[in-house]
């Protein structure tokens, strides 16, 4: 069996299995949902097109796997129990939750110009969707004590690609999944996230170009990052990760944060504060903002 883009099974261990993947009708998600479907997963896709869910409905099966639909935004209350719901009545399993689910920010925006509203929407497509996704399909994990969750981060959440609402839910996304990864380890359910680099609408056009660029100009980006972040691979090379991180082979992978990017792999380290000063509370005052400065400057 093989579908679209050239995938074929091999290795991954996966058939048979049923995959929920929001956000997979364009980009990264559709890649990750055409992956799946060459290891010989069924999957339930989703987007806010339905003639791009459609589109992508038709083309799994074309290549002889099995897919079903679900149109709407997963940042929505809703829209992921639907996805669960669809899995479990169309395959009577689920296995597996991904979230590819998100939209660019306004062009230009920064913290000091978003609106409110702007900003909401952001939290909503990336850390909402992401909530959604994890309590849905956890429940139905957590209670056949099996099941693999993959988010989807970005580098921006460490503040250097600018604005403003969409590094701070990808934010979010990290933080959620190390708290539902400790939550859910003793039922067996695996949390995990990458946070990818690759060719999607959100990282190509004018407006891009013109971010990166302005980004550069002020010393946020090097000229290694710039140049990688205007010639993003295609989103393929990312894809095999999230199907990996699904599959039997990760077993024993939870509470991880990876960065991908076209033939790059790195791994996060758990954040741990370096040693600055100590003293006992019970025996001395708190520190004085003298002591503060000569701590801290």
């Amino acid at each position: 069996m093989t579908t679209g883009r050239g995938w074929s099974p091999g290795g991954a261990g996966l058939g048979g299995r049923v995959a929920v993947v929001a956000g997979s009708t364009r980009g990264i998600g559709l890649a990750v949902a055409y992956a799946l479907s060459g290891q010989g997963v069924s999957v339930v896709v989703n987007g806010r097109d339905k003639a791009a869910v459609d589109d992508t409905v038709t083309e799994i099966r074309g290549g002889g796997g099995y897919a079903v639909g679900v149109c709407g935004s997963a940042g929505d209350d809703g829209v992921a129990q639907t996805m669960v719901d669809v899995a479990l009545e169309e395959f009577g399993a689920l296995d597996i939750a991904i979230n590819c689910a998100g939209i660019a920010e306004p062009p230009g925006s920064t913290v000091l110009t978003i609106a409110p509203e702007d900003f909401r929407a952001q939290v909503d497509a990336h850390l909402m969707s992401a909530f959604h996704l994890v309590q849905a399909s956890g429940r139905i994990f957590a209670e056949q004590r099996a099941g693999s969750i993959v988010l989807t981060g970005s580098a921006a959440s460490l503040g250097m690609f600018g604005g403003s609402g969409y590094p701070a839910a990808k934010g979010g996304v990290n933080a959620l999944a190390l708290a539902a990864a400790a939550d859910l380890r003793d039922d067996g359910v695996r949390v995990n996230v990458v946070m990818p680099g690759a060719k999607s609408r959100l990282s190509t056009g004018e407006d891009y170009i013109a971010h990166i660029e302005g980004l550069h100009r002020r010393g946020i980006l090097d000229d290694l990052t710039r140049d990688a972040a205007l010639d993003p691979a295609p989103p393929e090379y990312v894809a095999p990760l999230y199907v990996f991180l699904a599959g039997d082979a990760a077993e024993h992978i939870t509470g991880n944060i990876f960065s991908a990017a076209g033939g790059f792999i790195g791994r996060f380290e758990s954040q741990q504060a370096s040693f600055v000063a100590y003293r006992d509370h019970k025996d001395t005052s708190p520190y004085s903002l003298a002591e503060l400065a000569d701590i801290l400057a």
